[in-house]
């Protein structure tokens, strides 16, 4: 019985079996949730393939003769692979390996900005570029600076809002360097302002996470803010 469950399933697009897996371990995909561990080796070739075939009939439904237009003969191709392995590569990549070392006593704050933000609106999947800055007091154990702007990088790749992002980045920073003492503020611009609607080019959006001593201390959140404004690439 079971072979013919899995011979039927197989016939179903990939992106079914996916989220019949996700649904099975009751486990959410949201548009900025990881779901590496429940793609199977190969499937996401497989799921590159049936996107781009519904983007190529999206692009039909725009009224583009992509037969004939030079322009749009291999977009469909170029947007599949740029989503899935790209710009939303955090849903189906696992985090790059973070690894942590004993800390040698230094109790102090380190900070690390401004890193690089490139994510997409859920809302419209416009842009959303700008920078993050990120703050730690460490515990029994530190990471190294380019961890940071890895963790930041890889949560970034997938449609969102900034204001889960921003959280997302802090609980990844909680996790992987092993302390409760984490800030994070993301500056951003968002295409979905800039590019449609109000098309306006001035606003920027800044959201800010404080846990542990950066909530509680006003003094050690203030030397935060500070050290943010005199980093290059703020404001």
């Amino acid at each position: 019985m079971d072979d013919l469950i899995d011979t039927w399933s197989s016939t179903k697009p990939v992106s079914e079996q996916i989220a019949e897996r996700l649904k099975k371990d009751s486990a959410t995909f949201r548009c900025n949730d990881n779901i590496a561990k429940y793609i199977k080796e190969g499937e996401l070739d497989l799921l590159q393939k049936e996107l781009e075939e519904k983007i190529q009939g999206m692009l039909e439904t725009l009224v583009i003769d992509t037969a004939n237009d030079h322009n749009t003969q291999e977009t469909a191709r170029r947007v599949a692979k740029m989503m899935l392995r790209e710009t939303f590569g955090g849903r189906y990549a696992p985090m790059p390996k973070v690894t942590s070392f004993p800390n040698m006593g230094y109790k102090s704050m380190y900070t690390s900005g401004p890193i690089s933000v490139r994510s997409t609106c859920a809302h419209h999947f416009q842009n959303i570029v700008g920078n993050a800055w990120v703050g730690i007091i460490p515990n029994g154990e530190v990471i190294g600076l380019s961890k940071f702007n890895r963790i930041v990088h890889h949560i970034a790749e997938r449609p969102q809002i900034q204001e889960e992002m921003t959280t997302q980045i802090a609980e990844a920073l909680q996790e992987y360097a092993k302390t409760t003492n984490i800030a994070v503020v993301v500056k951003a611009e968002h295409h979905c302002m800039t590019h449609r609607g109000v098309r306006e080019h001035e606003s920027d959006m800044t959201t800010a996470i404080m846990l542990g001593a950066f909530k509680d201390d006003p003094a050690t959140r203030d030397e935060f803010y500070k050290i943010c404004m005199s980093m290059k690439g703020h404001g």
